[in-house]
């Protein structure tokens, strides 16, 4: 047997058939319905000749679709794509092109959009609807209609090497297709996700259903809330398709932005296990809606809730330290990208913590630009290398990968772009994405440690930091700060309270209130819109 998603799913779908596997408001599908559902959807691809390497677009908001689109595609040995639903026009039509996308599954809402790239992307087999409430457009097929006309797909043998991709969300330039290999991202996921459950890791693939049996009969249950999009890598990686390897149960939000009373609501309605965040972004809302709820004397129930699990951004320690005034969770804060994990840093009730230091993963190494490595106390700054289950490239992409994914003494790394230091401890100190460094004078400065410092502000509820051009300086740190309700701190009051914790050359020459802090829709920083704004009101 295959580590392969789609192979291990399906023996745990034939072990546990009646176990729930997909929530979403109202609509509720079992192991058994997932992998008939998914099957039908498979034979549907079948049909329009799509097989092995075949792309296929998800142009999905969060719900049970997305897992049933994805799970369809690696049955068929076929490459699902992310697709962010905020694209529009040109964004859309670079991604459907550059990852030779031959069929799309998208909300019917997205249709407009759609409509008008259709005609440019000829290679595109077919375009399936999925009704939430808008017409279909011309030219698409519905989701329920193949769901109707098609026979589940019969199962067939796969490929550990059969690739699995994720698009970048392009934050440094387009978007980009990063290459695994399933096989190597089974086991990875495996590795993670079965210690939740008290269980032994499987040495092989058939081991794996059994296990999951045993902690189904044994009362164990893995229900996890991707409260982030699943259209990027937090959300259907740690969120999705983490639990679903261990035979757990995902639970979508139905709001399309979070709201943190539903997501509240959810965990005591679904006795959730596991809520899945993308740092501050997502976990100072849920601070706030679990003291208004409590205020109004309907405080939530979060007695299953025992794993917080973040990455993507930074999770600062005060916010940290909030959370577990709310109950004794095990907080999990992993520093990864697209292309690899790197370290951990886990928060358990009494524990000290620090924003944005890390314990190194076993495959992590630090690397200085002369590639010499870097020693634990030695203050130099390197650039974080992960090895282990390392991508096999970027999609069409040779020049890039290259530059990304390099071999030293033997062992392969991944180098999304991250700085750290290597304490005397051997933890690790995020410093931030060397794309986002800001050279001022000569000095070299991370955004994220900046707005650490002007996000412990009282008054401050978010801020980004960047650099924008100086005569003088090179670049000048510049802070965009949106403040907490009723906050009344104006720039000078940030800027002094900023200079009390940093060292003058850190501190923002100028900082801008401003009434929302844009972020994308997975918590990240927007920093070209940040920077666009700093420009635009210097």
């Amino acid at each position: 047997m295959e580590m392969h998603f789609a192979t291990v799913w399906e023996s745990i779908a034939d072990a546990t058939p009646d176990a729930t596997a997909v929530v979403c408001g109202d609509t509720r599908r079992t192991w058994r319905e997932w992998d008939e559902r998914s099957a039908r959807l498979a034979s549907a691809f079948a049909a329009a000749g799509l097989g092995p390497d075949s792309k296929i677009g998800l142009y999905l908001y969060n719900g049970v679709e997305y897992c049933e689109g994805q799970f369809a595609a690696f049955k068929q040995r076929c490459v699902p794509v992310n697709v962010n639903y905020r694209y529009l026009g040109e964004e859309l039509r670079y991604l459907l092109d550059n990852s030779d996308a031959e069929a799309l599954v998208f909300h019917s809402s997205l249709g407009e959009r759609v409509a008008a790239v259709m005609d440019e992307l000829p290679n595109v087999k077919l375009w399936i609807s999925v009704d939430d409430g808008e017409p279909m457009i011309e030219g698409a097929v519905g989701y329920e209609d193949l769901m109707s006309d098609n026979d589940p797909a019969k199962r067939i043998a796969r490929r550990e090497e059969d690739i699995y991709m994720l698009y970048t969300g392009g934050t440094t330039g387009m978007p980009k297709g990063v290459m695994y290999e399933h096989g190597g991202m089974v086991e990875n996921f495996i590795t993670s996700s079965f210690p939740i459950l008290g269980l032994g890791i499987p040495s092989k693939a058939e081991e794996i259903a059994p296990l999951v049996k045993q902690a189904r009969e044994s009362g164990t249950d893995l229900v996890a809330i991707p409260a982030c999009p699943m259209m990027h890598g937090t959300g259907v990686w740690i969120g999705t398709m983490m639990p679903h390897c261990a035979g757990g149960t995902v639970v979508a939000l139905t709001n399309r932005s979070l709201d943190a009373h539903e997501l509240m609501q959810t965990i005591e309605r679904e006795k959730a296990v596991e809520v899945v965040i993308v740092g501050d972004a997502f976990a100072k809302p849920m601070l706030r809606a679990l003291e208004e709820a409590k205020q109004e004397g309907r405080p939530y129930d979060l007695s299953s809730l025992r794993l917080i699990v973040s990455s993507g951004v930074m999770w600062t320690a005060e916010v940290k330290q909030a959370l577990l005034e709310w109950g004794p969770f095990i907080l999990i804060d992993a520093m990864g990208s697209s292309e690899g994990a790197m370290a951990t840093q886990t928060t358990t009730p009494g524990a000290s913590v620090e924003t944005a230091k890390f314990t190194l993963g076993p495959n992590t190494k630090v690397f200085t630009e002369d590639g010499r490595e870097v020693q634990p106390g030695s203050g130099e700054t390197g650039m974080v290398a992960a090895g282990g289950n390392v991508p096999v490239g970027y999609y069409k992409d040779p020049e890039k990968s290259a530059k990304t994914f390099k071999t030293i003494d033997g062992a392969r790394y991944s180098f999304p772009g991250d700085w750290a230091r290597v304490e005397a401890d051997g933890t690790l100190t995020l410093l931030g994405r060397g794309s986002q460094c800001i050279n001022s004078a000569g000095e070299k400065i991370y955004p994220e440690e900046v707005e650490e410092a002007v996000k412990r502000h009282p008054d401050v509820h978010d801020c980004l930091v960047v650099g924008v051009p100086d005569e003088k300086f090179g670049e000048r740190v510049t802070a965009v700060a949106s403040l907490a309700k009723g906050g009344r701190a104006d720039a000078e009051a940030i800027r002094a309270f900023t200079r009390e914790q940093l060292a003058a050359f850190k501190v923002p020459k100028q900082v801008f209130v401003v009434d929302h802090v844009q972020r994308a829709p997975n918590g990240k920083a927007d920093y070209k819109w940040a920077r666009e704004y700093a420009l635009g009101n210097g």
